[in-house]
């Protein structure tokens, strides 16, 4: 495990110190798990827009025209 020391604004300190009492965390706990949130959304961007490049329109009307046509579930259906 690494140590980092952190400069924080004190409006922001009080703010993550609250929080983090009132969710009955640590400072360190509640910056660790909001450092990870934000890596995680940052990734999953990462990872889908690489998905996206591989994509093919070709491939994905193929996909469609294989769908039998059918009245959508109701709830489902899309506004006109």
């Amino acid at each position: 495990m690494s140590t980092i020391s952190l400069r924080l604004p004190e409006s922001l300190h009080e703010r993550v110190r609250s929080i983090a009492k009132e969710e009955d965390v640590s400072i360190n706990q509640f910056i660790t798990t909001a450092l990870a949130e934000k890596l995680s959304a940052l990734l999953t961007e990462e990872y889908l827009g690489s998905r996206a490049k591989r994509g093919s329109r070709r491939k994905f009307d193929g996909a469609l025209s294989r769908v039998r046509d059918r009245a959508p579930i109701p709830g489902d259906e899309l506004d006109t």
